[in-house]
């Protein structure tokens, strides 16, 4: 790996490195807004890197300043709207083991949502069966289905102001695309922001008043223990929350 690969990665606006191991695992803070990658080139001036994207081998791909190419391996997604840690690597071996693990989920996930009304237990596990359909490049993801998804819930703390509002912490234990979206506005307690499953007068309202159109959906934790060159690695990443939370609740 080149001296200064991760010193000129070519960065979207406002990613944060928050670690990375010798074996080239990095994790990334991204921002709310950001695409975890370009679907198409018009959009690598809005995504995690700001360069070409290989879908097949779900690697960014550039040519450096002294002419060498280079790579980065994209080991999850968040949707655009949604903030925090996104895992990459360095090393197509180090991107396969991972990636192991992530489909055997053997990767424990944290995430934090502001969401509107509160919740009747402190402590919840959520099992539902989902329906998810693509179309024309679009997503949506529906209570009534046959794919399992499950979340451990837990209430952090609740507010009665101007709204009612909950700060909760949720665990997904798989990996269903808006699933976490979804489940929270099943129970009635859509994340604040949500412009697809979520309560879209208080939104307006919300908006107005904290000056934030921001989906309050952030991943803030990743860990696990991958297996490499013989070894045993243990990986932790933390994004802090965002201050759109603090300054919300």
């Amino acid at each position: 790996m080149p001296a200064d690969f991760w010193e000129t990665l070519p960065l979207g606006e406002g990613v944060a490195p928050l670690t990375r191991d010798a074996n080239g695992l990095a994790a990334f803070n991204k921002p709310a807004g950001l695409l975890s990658h370009p679907n198409e080139s018009r959009d690598e001036a809005r995504s995690l890197l700001t360069v070409r994207y290989d879908k097949e081998a779900q690697c960014f791909h550039w040519t450096a300043a002294d002419g060498t190419a280079r790579r980065l391996w994209l080991l999850n997604r968040l949707d655009s709207a949604t903030s925090g840690v996104i895992l990459t690597a360095a090393s197509e071996k180090v991107a396969l083991a991972v990636r192991d693990h992530y489909a055997k989920k053997q990767v424990n996930k944290t995430y934090q949502a502001l969401v509107f009304g509160r919740p009747h237990q402190n402590f919840e596990y959520w099992r539902d069966q989902l329906a998810v359909k693509k179309s024309h490049g679009r997503i949506r993801t529906a209570t009534i289905g046959n794919v399992p998804a499950e979340t451990r819930f837990q209430l952090i703390r609740h507010t009665q102001k101007t709204f009612s509002t909950s700060l909760v912490k949720l665990e997904p234990r798989t990996g269903r695309s808006h699933q976490l979206r979804v489940q929270c506005a099943k129970r009635q307690l859509p994340i604040i922001g949500d412009q697809t499953y979520g309560n879209f007068a208080l939104n307006r309202e919300f908006a107005r008043m904290h000056q934030t159109k921001r989906l309050f959906l952030h991943s803030l934790e990743t860990g696990f223990t991958y297996e490499f060159a013989g070894k045993s690695h243990a990986f932790k990443a933390v994004a802090p929350l965002p201050r759109e939370f603090t300054a919300a609740y």
